[in-house]
């Protein structure tokens, strides 16, 4: 059975047709040519393939196309503004926080996902006091690690992906100071 949907993928508005056991992850490559998710394990395991779903991060693996009729899809691809990379994807690049690249969209995107979780409050297993008021400034290694487990590297890029996401969130929590200071 096929189904016709729309997605809108790194700001562009997709319709395509779809059997309806297509993953969103093989939608992406295989009918819209979106190469940016990566197909590791396609079973959910490795994070190569973590996309932006309607804001929150998402193994398009896992997540039936059909289901998502009508979301808004950011790859990786879709983080840069024009010739303007993500702050995320800058600090990848100086932290060298990379090896043969197959994992870094997912991980970009895990960790642009995984900011806005934190900035809003939201808990991870090594979160000691579950009731505080928490933020971007809580994030210490143990918790970026943990936040980040989901998605494997092979190469062991791990040490600089840690300190390229401790760059961001510094350079976050120092801009948020200066306005609150205004």
């Amino acid at each position: 059975m096929e189904a016709t949907i729309t997605l809108t993928v790194d700001g562009r508005a997709e319709t395509v047709t779809v059997d309806t056991r297509t993953s969103l992850l093989d939608a992406l490559r295989d009918r819209l040519g979106n190469t940016s998710p990566k197909k590791g394990c396609d079973h959910g395991q490795c994070g190569a393939c973590t996309v932006l779903l309607d804001g929150r991060r998402m193994l398009s693996c896992l997540a039936l196309a059909v289901a998502h009729d009508g979301a808004d899809v950011v790859t990786a691809r879709g983080l840069a503004d024009g010739d303007r990379l993500h702050a995320i994807q800058e600090a990848f690049i100086d932290h060298d926080a990379l090896q043969c690249g197959y994992c870094t969209p997912g991980q970009v995107c895990s960790a642009v996902g995984m900011l806005d979780e934190a900035a809003g409050g939201s808990p991870s297993h090594v979160t000691a006091d579950l009731t505080a008021e928490r933020g971007l400034g809580d994030l210490d290694d143990d918790e970026i690690r943990e936040r980040m487990s989901g998605n494997l590297c092979r190469c062991g890029a791990y040490v600089n992906i840690v300190a390229a996401i401790r760059e961001v969130v510094g350079t976050t929590v120092d801009a948020q100071a200066t306005t609150a200071a205004r």
